[in-house]
């Protein structure tokens, strides 16, 4: 029994000794980089906010503003990650020979799988390399369509708030719009989100971004399985998660039964079939999955549903922040959506709120992009990235060894004074053609860089740039009357915390 006892004290002693070697390594590390001073225990988790999550995204900016563009953050014990916005480091870190998603999709994981956001070496590379064809410019012109009509069914549906002079928040009845138009181009179902302003699917997707944010920040993320089995935010999530998963797998059997049932009778899929739910497209994201093989064999409806799960959240989530922000600015630069309108009736004429808009119209608005540049600079959707060392590497002049996690922040990145002056002023003349400002390739990256960069990017600006050419063609945006009261925060999106207000006022 004595002897037991002993063995135990000396194996404690020993793993004690093994963190305190750790934390003297990263201690030396970290006197390489700015940072607030650690608790012993919980390193810098205090510092944020327990249960605020604008205030936790507030703190983050902070910690920038205070200790400068690199800095060593702390967590529970010997849990840390070093944060860079320098574009030396950034280069070094996004550009490294091999890379990996950092622990924090981790978190993500049990929701979208090991699909082409989380997935890493071999099976990363494959995915990419199935994924990409389908948002090839041609497959995008197809996309057009759909863009155009549900951008015409919110038009009419935003109709009643037109010159009622109460504000109203943009942010919903955009999320419910992008959801329509991810559903049908990228999946061939047609769920009618614009109809249903209490859509399930939004509702979980919105808390379950909410609930990995406060994962992350919590003091047990160093230790998922604990929280996981004692958490009740994790109890929530799991409930999410099973009802995420069982919307995707029901359109994924319906889908591959209606192509079944089509190749039988050698005829095209029908317009619907009798849920009403189901589009003739035949050539969908979901369909090339469903349709691909992999050295001679079929993806399993696991490898579908991480795709399709990854594809949905990406191209709703993301599309929604873009679109409602950019209303948030050009409601506050009247001046500025004025030349913007101006533009579209230059460009398409007398009948411009009929004339369709295709991939190759879009391409005649020099101004619009700059207008869409400018709000991707100033609120990028995906304001953060993580990434994992999968190599050792020098920054700062210190060695981060293989298995550091990195996190790269978009939003302070693109408010370095240095490249941009005047940061916070929106200005979309920062990037026209005849502007002096000089940007380096890692100074603008709203979709992120390198080899692991947004595949879907063509996929977003057109959905955006449709829209907003659509909304202002038909409306003037107006600032709501609490606009000044817009706290922003980040969960996996950047969004607002209590919607967008705005106004609206039907052009003559």
């Amino acid at each position: 029994m004595a002897s037991a006892v002993l063995l135990l004290i000396v194996l404690a002693v020993y793993a004690l000794f093994l963190v305190y070697r750790k934390r003297q390594q990263l201690k030396r590390i970290a006197a390489h980089f700015g940072g607030p001073n650690p608790h012993w225990l919980v390193g810098n988790v205090l510092e944020y906010p327990a249960h605020d999550i604008p205030g936790i995204f507030e703190t983050m900016v902070h910690f920038h503003e205070r200790y400068g563009k690199d800095f060593f953050n702390w967590g529970l014990l010997n849990d840390h990650i070093v944060t860079v916005s320098s574009p030396e480091n950034v280069e070094k870190v996004v550009m490294a020979k091999q890379t990996q998603k950092s622990t924090v999709y981790e978190f993500i994981e049990l929701w979208l799988g090991q699909g082409l956001l989380i997935s890493k070496g071999e099976k990363w590379f494959h995915r990419r390399k199935i994924i990409t064809p389908t948002f090839h410019f041609k497959i995008l012109e197809g996309f057009a369509g759909v863009f155009n009509r549900e951008a015409d069914i919110l038009i009419e549906k935003l109709r009643t708030n037109a010159g009622s002079d109460k504000e109203f928040d943009i942010y919903e009845p955009i999320s419910l719009y992008a959801l329509d138009s991810i559903c049908i181009t990228s999946m061939g179902v047609n769920i009618n989100a614009q109809n249903d302003p209490t859509n399930q699917y939004v509702r979980d997707v919105k808390r379950m971004s909410e609930l990995i944010l406060l994962r992350i920040f919590h003091v047990l993320a160093s230790f998922p399985r604990v929280y996981w089995y004692l958490m009740p935010n994790a109890w929530e999530q799991r409930k999410l998660i099973r009802r995420l998963h069982a919307f995707t797998d029901s359109v994924i059997q319906r889908r591959r039964q209606q192509l079944t049932n089509a190749k039988r009778r050698a005829g095209p899929i029908d317009e619907e079939d009798d849920t009403g739910l189901y589009t003739k497209r035949r050539d969908t994201f979901l369909d090339h999955l469903l349709n691909v093989t992999v050295d001679g064999e079929s993806l399993s409806d696991l490898d579908i549903r991480e795709e399709v799960d990854t594809f949905m959240f990406e191209g709703h989530d993301t599309t929604t922040s873009g679109i409602a922000f950019t209303f948030y600015q050009l409601a506050k630069h009247p001046d500025i959506q004025e030349k913007l309108y101006q533009e579209i009736v230059d460009v398409l004429g007398g009948d411009y709120r009929a004339v369709p808009l295709t991939y190759g119209t879009l391409q005649s608005f020099p101004y619009l992009d700059m207008v869409v540049k400018e709000s991707l600079r100033l609120l990028p959707p995906v304001s953060f990235i993580g990434r994992r060392l999968v190599e050792a590497i020098e920054v700062n002049g210190v060695t981060l060894p293989a298995g550091t996690d990195i996190t790269i922040p978009i939003y302070v990145i693109h408010r370095n004074p240095d490249v941009y002056p005047d940061p916070e002023r929106f200005d979309p003349e920062r990037f026209s053609a005849a502007s002096t400002q000089r940007r380096g390739p890692y100074d603008y990256i709203p979709f992120s860089i390198g080899s692991r960069n947004c595949i879907g990017q063509r996929y977003a600006l057109m959905e955006m740039k449709v829209t907003i050419v659509r909304m202002i063609s038909h409306y003037r945006v107006l600032p709501g009357d609490t606009m000044h009261e817009v706290r922003l925060k980040t969960d996996l999106v950047l969004r607002p915390d209590k919607g967008i207000p705005i106004k609206l006022l039907a052009r003559q």
